[in-house]
C-alpha cells in the first residue's frame, strides 16, 4: 500500500521577523513495516542555512535559518510512504506477565537498554495516585502485558472524550484524568504515564492516520492533523503499538514520524523568532493512498 503525504504548515506575522531558527521533524522514518521512498520540504522564503541530521532517537530532522526580513513563513513537506503489513506471529512471550517483564528490563543486559530509556517519567508524562489507580484497573496480578496494555487504551478510548482546545500541548496527565477530556496527544501521555508509573517502558509516538477513508468506513480522530499514539516494549517481540484515540492497534492507516519520551522530543515543527508581534499559524495534512 502506497501513500502520499502532504504537511504545509503557515506562519502569518502581524510584523516583520528579521531572524528565525526552525527544527523540522516531519519526515517519516523507516520501520520494520514502513518505508518511507522519498521525503522532501520546501521552505518559503528560502532559508540561508539548512542542515539535515538524525537526533538522539534516530529521528530524521532539519534545522534551517533565515536571516533576512520576512512576513511569513512556509513549510512544506511531501512525503511517498510504502506500508508493508505481515502477518502477525503467534509467540509464547505475548503472555509474559507486566511483572515478568518488568523483572527482565531491569536485568543488566544491553539488548534492554534502549527500552529502559523510555521508563523514567518526564514532565509531560507525570502521574499522581489517581493515575496509578487506574492503571491498577488493567494491570492487574499475572495479566499479560499485551493484554493489560491493550485494555488500558480501550477504557481510556471508552473513559474520556475527545475534545479539542480544552487542553493545550502543556497541560498534564493529572488535568486530564481530572477532566476526562483532551486530544490524541492527551490520551498517548497519558498512557504512557500510567505505564510508566509502574515502572515499566512506553513510548510517544507521532505520526499521521489516512484522511480519506474507505468507502462505507468512517474518517478516524486524528485524520486531517498530526497524530500521537504510544507504543510498548515485550522482549523478544520488540515495540508494539496502541492507539487508545481510536481504540486500535495501529496497522495500515498509521504512518510513523518518529518517536520519543514525549512530544517535545518529536515537535513537528519549533523554532524562535526575533521579532515584537504576534503571528498566526495554520496547519493542512492531506493522507491519501497513491
Amino acid at each position: 500500500m502506497m501513500y502520499s503525504i502532504s504537511h504545509k504548515t503557515k506562519y502569518t506575522y502581524n510584523e516583520q521577523v528579521s531572524l528565525c531558527q526552525n527544527i523540522a521533524k516531519l519526515f517519516p522514518r523507516n520501520t520494520e513495516i514502513q518505508k518511507c521512498i522519498k521525503s522532501e520540504i520546501t521552505i518559503f522564503p528560502e532559508p540561508d542555512v539548512v542542515n539535515k541530521y538524525e537526533d538522539y532517537f534516530g529521528n530524521k530532522s532539519v534545522y534551517f535559518s533565515l536571516q533576512k526580513a520576512h512576513e511569513e513563513l512556509t513549510v512544506t513537506v511531501n512525503s511517498l510512504i510504502e506500508k508493508k503489513m505481515d502477518e502477525p506471529e503467534i509467540s509464547l512471550y505475548d503472555q509474559l506477565s507486566w511483572e515478568i517483564v518488568k523483572g527482565m528490563l531491569y536485568e543488566p543486559k544491553q539488548e534492554y537498554f534502549e527500552a529502559r530509556q523510555f521508563i523514567q517519567e518526564t514532565a509531560m508524562t507525570s502521574s499522581n495516585q489517581a493515575i496509578v489507580n487506574y492503571t491498577l484497573k488493567s494491570f492487574i496480578k499475572g495479566r499479560p502485558f499485551i493484554e493489560a496494555s491493550e485494555n488500558l487504551m480501550q477504557r481510556i478510548f471508552n473513559d474520556f472524550k475527545f475534545q479539542p482546545g480544552f487542553t493545550t500541548i502543556a497541560t498534564p496527565p493529572s488535568e486530564v484524568m481530572k477532566h476526562k477530556k483532551g486530544v490524541c496527544q492527551d490520551f498517548a501521555h497519558l498512557a504512557i504515564a500510567c505505564i510508566r508509573s509502574l515502572g515499566l517502558p512506553a513510548r510517544y509516538i507521532s505520526g499521521y492516520i489516512e484522511t480519506v477513508p474507505p468507502n462505507g468506513k468512517e474518517k478516524l480522530v486524528g485524520a486531517d492533523a498530526s497524530h500521537a499514539w504510544f507504543s510498548i516494549f515485550v522482549p523478544n517481540i520488540g515495540w508494539i503499538d496502541f492507539d487508545p484515540t481510536n481504540n486500535m492497534i495501529p496497522s495500515q492507516k498509521h504512518i510513523t514520524i518518529g518517536w520519543g519520551r514525549d512530544y517535545r522530543d518529536i515537535v513537528p515543527l519549533k523554532g524562535v523568532i526575533f521579532s515584537s508581534g504576534s503571528h498566526e499559524l495554520s496547519v493542512e495534512v492531506d493522507v491519501k493512498r497513491s
